[in-house]
C-alpha cells in the first residue's frame, strides 16, 4: 500500500453481518473477516448486525443513564470527573473542549474496565487506568458493568475478524488487549428547542483502534469520500463502528480513521460509545506488509495510551487546568487534537 486509501462516495453506511466471527467453521469467519475489511476500506464507518450483546443488556444500559442524568445536578456532582484518580465519573456541560475551542450541550459519565487500587499498571500511576466512579443508584453498577464486558467481548471477536482480513493469524491482536483503557462513556443531550438542527461537535476522528457505538436517536453525520455528509441514523439491533486512529497507524492509512460529527438536533437522545482501545503501552506502527518508505514516513510509532491520554488531556478542562499549573505533562510529541484522517481531510477539502 504506498499511499493512504480513500473512502468511496457512498451515500449510506454499509451493514455488517458479523455472525460468521462467532462460527466454529474457519471459512465462515474469513467470509465474516472479508466483509468487515470491505467495510473498513472503503467507509470507515458501517452498521454491525448479528453480534451477541443482549437487547436486555443495551436496554438496562439505557434506563439506567435516564434515571442517573434525571437526577438534580448537586447529585450528579458528587461523582464529578476531576475528583477521580483515573478519568472516570460525571462530565458535566461545558467540561470538554474541541478543536477550535467548540463546547457542545451535553453531560457524559465516563467508565472504563474496573481496576482495583493495588492493580500492578495503577499502583504505578498508569493514566486512564484504575478503579471506575459508581453513584449510589440501584442497578447502575451492574447494568453498566455487564454491557461493558459483553461490548467489549464483541470488540475481541471484532479485533480477530480484522486480523483475519489482514492476513495475520486470527489471535494476532489479542496480545495487545489484556488490560486497554477502553472507555465507555454514557453520554446525554437535553432536549434543546434553541437547537434548529445546527452543527454541534465539530468534525473530528476518535483516538482508539475503533468504536462501538449504541446510539439512540439520529444526530451522527458521517463524512464520505467525496467530502459529503452523510446522516448515521440509528438501526434496529444495530451497533454503529468506526475506525480510529490506532487501527489507521496499523494499516498505514489502508483503514483510515473517518471524520464524523454531531449535529445540535431539538429532541432528547443519549449516545453510549465504547472506545476499543489497546493496551496502554502498546507501540503502534504500520505493520510490516503496509510498510513502505512513503507510509513509514506518514505515520511516525505511537505509543497507544500516550495518544489518547495527550488527547483527553487536551479536551477536558479539569485536565488542561493541570497541565497550565504544571501537574501534568503531555507525553512528547503529542499531537494537537483531530490530526488524524488528515490526508483524507486535506485531499477533500481541495476539491
Amino acid at each position: 500500500m504506498s499511499q493512504t486509501h480513500h473512502h468511496a462516495t457512498f451515500d449510506r453506511l454499509p451493514i455488517v453481518d458479523v455472525s460468521g466471527l462467532y462460527s466454529d467453521d474457519l471459512s465462515e469467519r474469513i467470509a465474516s473477516a472479508r466483509e468487515l475489511d470491505l467495510a473498513a476500506r472503503e467507509a470507515g464507518f458501517f452498521y454491525v448486525t448479528g453480534h451477541r450483546v443482549a437487547r436486555e443488556l443495551r436496554a438496562a444500559l439505557v434506563e439506567e443513564a435516564r434515571r442517573f442524568f434525571a437526577s438534580p445536578q448537586e447529585w450528579k456532582m458528587r461523582y464529578y470527573i476531576g475528583r477521580s484518580r483515573a478519568h472516570r465519573g460525571y462530565v458535566p456541560e461545558g467540561e470538554e473542549v474541541f478543536a477550535g475551542g467548540a463546547r457542545d450541550r451535553k453531560e457524559a459519565f465516563d467508565t472504563g474496565r474496573d481496576l482495583p487500587l493495588d492493580d500492578p499498571d495503577v499502583a504505578c500511576s498508569t493514566p486512564m487506568l484504575g478503579p471506575n466512579v459508581w453513584p449510589e443508584q440501584p442497578g447502575f453498577r451492574e447494568a453498566v458493568s455487564r454491557y461493558y464486558e459483553e461490548a467489549f467481548a464483541l470488540g475481541c471477536v471484532m479485533f480477530r475478524g480484522v486480523a483475519l482480513a489482514l492476513g495475520l493469524p486470527e489471535f494476532y491482536f489479542d496480545a495487545y488487549l489484556t488490560k486497554p483503557p477502553s472507555q465507555l462513556r454514557l453520554v446525554h443531550y437535553p432536549y434543546d428547542a434553541s437547537a434548529d438542527d445546527r452543527l454541534g461537535i465539530g468534525a473530528h476522528t476518535d483516538y482508539e483502534c475503533f468504536t462501538i457505538l449504541l446510539p439512540t436517536a439520529p444526530g451522527l453525520e458521517v463524512m464520505n469520500g467525496a467530502g459529503q455528509w452523510i446522516d448515521a441514523p440509528p438501526l434496529e439491533d444495530a451497533f454503529v463502528v468506526n475506525i480510529g486512529d490506532m487501527l489507521e497507524t496499523w494499516t498505514g492509512g489502508t483503514y483510515v480513521a473517518t471524520t464524523h460529527r454531531v449535529r445540535k438536533v431539538a429532541q432528547e437522545r443519549y449516545s453510549f460509545p465504547l472506545f476499543f482501545a489497546c493496551d496502554y503501552r502498546t507501540q503502534v506502527a504500520p505493520l510490516p506488509q503496509f510498510s513502505t518508505p512513503e507510509v513509514v514516513a506518514r505515520y511516525e510509532p505511537l505509543t497507544a495510551g500516550e495518544h489518547l491520554f495527550a488527547q483527553t488531556a487536551q479536551t477536558f478542562e479539569y485536565l488542561r487546568r493541570r497541565v497550565a499549573r504544571g501537574e501534568l505533562t503531555l507525553p512528547e510529541g503529542s499531537r494537537t487534537p483531530a490530526s488524524f484522517g488528515r490526508e483524507m481531510r486535506a485531499d477533500q477539502s481541495a476539491q
